[in-house]
This record gives structure tokens, C-alpha cells and sequence, in this order.
């Protein structure tokens, strides 16, 4: 059955929202249950499509789940393969970081190249070059890749590019090495720090993350029960501030205390953004203004690739033009055509996006090509005159729990439809 979401738009937002638990911390941290071979309860879990479908591959490779509210637990002390199918594999891009964490649970694994948004080239080359230089044997043929723990391991990898995937499976990895291992130029995201927060707790060394130099070892003896709190979606906190910025009206984001440069930018917009004894207060009274400053997407501490087309999509109504550069993901502007059929003004040059606001959008039906792309066009129906269909909700699912819901809550009228 395909499901849509239904917006009615003009209605102001107004009361406060739960921020989930980081899809992009629960992931790799799911994966790195495999090499404590233990049992890890995993707090603030976010239950997405994503989530179910790493859990999934952890099920099949013999862990044991269970799960109550948004805490899982995972009991890895009973591994009974080292190979992940395929069609298992390509049900989204993460599970690649499966392949570092049974080269350090079990000592050797044989998985699919993965799946996920069609964003463009995301290369794992990374990833298994940096398996090769610390000492692991790697093996590419027919689409399927077969490796093998290195016997003494360690070292240094050195990223071409801060990858967030590539450090989080090197990290992983450097768990099993009997050597230390360094990684540098690695990526700072804090969902790299949450992932270092949780190897510590197994008992494993993780120095450095937050920095673009980390360190791993085997540290002391390992845990073998771990308790470990997810940290906030500040891809979802985006979100949210983008609905109240898009819609109008006022919100209190619960569980988030910072709000980095999506913040920055909503506030140059004209957004009231203001941190709480609970949260972050978000406020849009007036009419939106085009920032002063192009918007340039970059690995962490820059503006998140994955916010681009949420603040895009409340900048079609600024007054005045904003530009963007996307320099992460090549297709990461397929929404714009969804958003000019509603009525944007949008002008695309390569990595180029120039956008003149317009008075208003109209509510059309339109398609999700990508998770962020679909929540952009929520976020842009929930201004627009009359009712839009976003298509494909599929997409959105992989990283919101009920964006439906969310919105509802705040008093959007939304809805969830189904077609056979």
C-alpha cells in the first residue's frame, strides 16, 4: 500500500514537541553492539524504518532484540553468522557500517555494497581503503565484498575527505586492532561523539572525537552490560524549527539544547530562537527576509547538508533572494522542481541554488525523491494555500517517528492517507 501525507496550510503552529532520539547516532551505535558481545540496551531509540531495518540485519546475523518504548536491547553474545544478504544490505546506506563491526565482533564478514537515498555518488572507498591500511584483508567481487580482521592491525588512516560513515566504521574496527589506531582528518558531527561515548562505556579507549584527529584501542577489559542514552536529532529539531519558521506561530523544541547553524540562519530570516530551561523556544510573528549571507553546505561545524532543503523550503516565501551551494550531495536539490510546482521561484546552476521569494505557494501534489527532500515538502505545504500531497512518504519515514503526529501536535492539519 503507498501512503501520502495530506497538508492543509495557513494555519499557524503553536505548542511545544519532543525531539527524537539521532537516527544518525542509533545507527552506527546498533551496528557496534556486534563487537562488545554483550548486551547493550540502547536508550531514546528512534523507531523509524531505518532503525527496524538495521535491527533486522542484527537479528539475522543471530543477535537478540527486544524492545520496549524507544529502549532496545541488543545481546550480540551469540553471533551466528558473518554474512548479511543482500537485500537485507540495500535497505539503506548505513549497513555498511555493519562490515566494521563484525570484522571487530566476529573477526571476519561478507556483506553487500548498501542502499538508501539516491543522493549521488557516496563512494565507500573510504571505508575499505581504511580497512586495508590497518592491516585488514578486503575482497570486492560481483557486488558483494568479503573481509577478513588483519592479524595484528593498527595504525594510521588518513580520509581524503571527513566522511561520517568511513570514521564511524574505522572506529569501530580500531575496537579489534591489537594496536592503537589514528584517524585524521576524520568527521567531528556529534553524532561521532555519541558513538565514542558508547565504545567507552564497553570499555574500549576512544579519545579525540569531536576533533579531526581520533584514537582508538582496545582499552581495558570490556563491559558486557552497557546502558547507553541516544543524544537528540538535531536533523529533526531542524525540522521542527523549519514548520514553525514556515507555517508561523510559536513552539518549545523539548530535549535539545543548542540549535547550531540552521538556528543562525532561521534567526537572520527573522525567527525568534531562544534557549529554554527545557528546550529551545522557536518564534515566527512576522513576514521572513532573505538572509544577507549566502548558505554553504559543508561537513561539521558548516551547515548540515541534511537541513538544505528544509530552510530552502522556508525561504521561498523570504522577501528578497537566497542563495545556496550544496557541497555534499549532487541531487540533494530534487525537491526544487516539487517546490516550483507549487509556485517557488527557484534558479539552478550546478551546485548553485538561487531563490526569490514569492508572496505565496499553492498546494499541489507532489513527489518525495529523498528522506529530507519529503520533509521539505511537508514543510513547505504547511504555508501553502489549500491541501498538498506529498507522495513516496516512504522516504520520510527512514527518519521521522510519525511526522504526522509531530505536526499534529503543534496543530497542523495533516493526515496520513493510504492508496492501494
Amino acid at each position: 500500500m503507498k501512503e501520502s501525507i495530506l497538508v492543509r496550510g495557513g494555519k499557524p503552529l503553536q505548542g511545544d514537541v519532543w525531539v527524537q532520539g539521532a537516527k544518525n547516532s542509533a545507527l552506527p551505535i546498533l551496528a557496534a553492539t556486534v563487537a562488545v558481545r554483550g548486551v547493550s540496551v540502547i536508550e531514546n531509540c528512534p523507531m523509524l524504518s531505518d532503525t527496524a531495518a538495521m535491527l533486522d540485519i542484527l537479528e539475522y546475523i543471530g543477535c537478540r532484540i527486544s524492545k520496549y518504548g524507544n529502549s532496545v536491547t541488543v545481546d550480540s553474545s551469540r553471533i551466528t553468522k558473518c554474512d548479511v544478504s543482500c537485500a537485507l544490505m540495500r535497505k539503506l546506506r548505513s549497513s555498511i557500517i555493519i562490515l566494521g563491526a563484525l570484522l571487530a565482533g566476529v573477526g571476519e564478514a561478507s556483506v553487500c555494497t548498501p542502499g538508501g537515498c539516491e543522493l549521488g555518488a557516496r563512494p565507500i572507498d573510504l571505508h575499505l581503503d581504511g580497512f586495508k591500511t590497518l592491516g585488514a584483508e578486503i575482497c570486492e567481487r560481483d557486488g558483494r565484498i568479503d573481509a577478513r580482521r588483519g592479524i595484528r592491525g593498527g595504525g594510521e588512516v588518513v580520509l581524503a575527505f571527513p566522511s561520517v560513515g568511513a570514521t564511524e566504521n574505522l572506529m569501530i574496527y580500531g575496537t579489534c586492532c591489537k594496536e592503537p589506531i589514528t584517524i585524521v582528518n576524520a568527521a567531528r558531527e556529534p553524532e561521532i561523539c555519541d558513538l565514542g561515548a558508547f565504545l567507552n562505556s564497553a570499555g574500549f579507549d576512544v579519545r579525540g572525537e569531536g576533533t579531526a584527529v581520533i584514537r582508538v584501542s582496545r582499552g581495558r577489559p570490556r563491559r558486557r552490560n552497557i546502558c547507553h542514552r541516544i543524544i537528540p536529532d538535531r536533523i529533526a529539531a531542524a525540522t521542527w524549527m523549519c514548520a514553525v519558521a514556515s507555517a508561523g506561530g510559536e513552539a518549545e523544541l523539548l530535549g535539545v539544547n543548542k540549535t547550531d547553524t540552521v538556528g543562525d540562519v532561521l534567526s537572520l530570516a527573522g525567527c525568534i530562537i531562544e534557549p529554554t530551561d527545557n528546550g529551545v523556544y522557536v518564534c515566527r510573528k512576522y513576514g521572513l527576509k532573505a538572509p544577507e549571507r549566502m548558505i554553504r553546505t559543508g561537513p561539521y561545524p558548516c551547515f548540515p547538508t541534511d537541513a538544505q532543503p528544509l530552510v530552502s523550503s522556508v525561504l521561498t516565501r523570504a522577501r528578497g533572494t537566497s542563495v545556496f551551494e550544496e557541497n555534499m550531495f549532487e541531487m540533494r536539490f530534487a525537491h526544487m522542481e516539487e517546490l516550483v510546482r507549487m509556485g517557488a521561484d527557484v534558479k539552478l546552476n550546478g551546485k548553485f541554488a538561487v531563490i526569490n521569494g514569492v508572496d505565496k505557494l499553492a498546494g499541489k501534489t507532489v513527489s518525495s525523491h529523498d528522506l529530507r527532500g519529503g520533509a521539505a515538502l511537508i514543510v513547505a505545504g504547511l504555508a501553502a494555500e489549500g491541501e498538498t500531497e506529498v507522495q513516496n512518504i516512504e522516504y520520510v519515514d527512514r527518519g521521522y517517528e510519525c511526522i504526522e503526529g509531530a505536526l499534529r501536535g503543534l496543530g497542523a492539519e495533516i493526515s496520513r492517507v493510504g492508496e492501494n
